[in-house]
């Protein structure tokens, strides 16, 4: 319990999840620009279905949504831009993954990875987060049969999900059955997270964005960020001590 404490402590989950939400949301609006401008109309549409679901949302925070991924600002930007533009814009992306790599890094107490061994796993990584989040409607609805097969299925996807985070961006250097219990503990705490999230987001989205525009609808998400990304800088790192400390280390030291 000790060992757990300092390790949380030393990872300074809080200071670590804060900056996360920060780069995750400074990320998602050029990328939600970036889908809007290049991808195809039934990519926009389930992108769309798929934050709807996720964040329940309804009446105005959906139509703002939708007015972005429906998009004359989108048709700009690609005509500006480009496939440049989209490079760049990728690129500039791979913040959150430098910064989520961090978390993994400290929870595990390992150094930097070299830039040259890291830096395709930054964009794959962030090609499997966008990838997974455009499955949220048809996995959260159990692929037709409901809420009550799609949670265990969201728990499933998110379990592989956070297995393959830490081993892309601790660049292979812990093995995978030491990866697991981090990756189940985030998995279970996102997901709880992810289905309760339409129980608070539509009515806060609602109230933020009538009393304050579009202000408070930037305050609304960037809070229920840090709540995630605290949750995820902690579970992983929790994860890190179990395998490492007495009495459960046992049962992976030869993984």
């Amino acid at each position: 319990m000790t060992d757990l404490a300092d390790r949380v402590l030393a990872a300074n989950v809080l200071d670590a999840g804060t900056r996360l939400a920060a780069q995750a949301f400074l990320v998602s609006v050029p990328l939600l620009f970036a889908v809007a401008a290049f991808a195809p109309q039934s990519v926009r549409e389930e992108f769309l279905r798929s934050l709807s679901a996720m964040f329940g949302l309804t009446g105005t925070s959906q139509t703002e949504l939708q007015q972005v991924l429906s998009d004359p600002a989108g048709k700009s930007l690609h005509q500006t831009t480009g496939v440049l533009g989209l490079l760049l814009t990728l690129l500039s992306a791979t913040s959150f993954s430098r910064a989520m790599a961090r978390v993994c890094e400290r929870a595990w107490r390992l150094p930097r990875a070299g830039a040259r061994v890291a830096a395709w796993r930054w964009v794959v990584w962030l090609l499997l987060l966008v990838a997974v989040t455009l499955l949220q409607a048809p996995v959260r609805d159990g692929f037709g049969v409901g809420l009550w097969l799609g949670t265990p299925l969201l728990f499933l996807v998110a379990t592989g999900l956070w297995l393959l985070t830490q081993h892309l961006l601790l660049a292979g250097r812990v093995p995978w059955r030491r990866l697991l219990p981090g990756a189940l503990l985030t998995a279970a705490a996102t997901t709880a997270l992810n289905v309760t999230a339409r129980l608070y987001i539509p009515g806060a989205l609602d109230r933020a964005l009538a009393e304050y525009g579009s202000l408070g609808m930037v305050l609304t998400v960037l809070s229920w960020l840090i709540v995630v990304c605290v949750a995820i800088s902690l579970t992983v790192t929790v994860g890190a001590v179990l395998v490492t400390s007495p009495p459960l280390h046992r049962l992976w030291r030869k993984g």
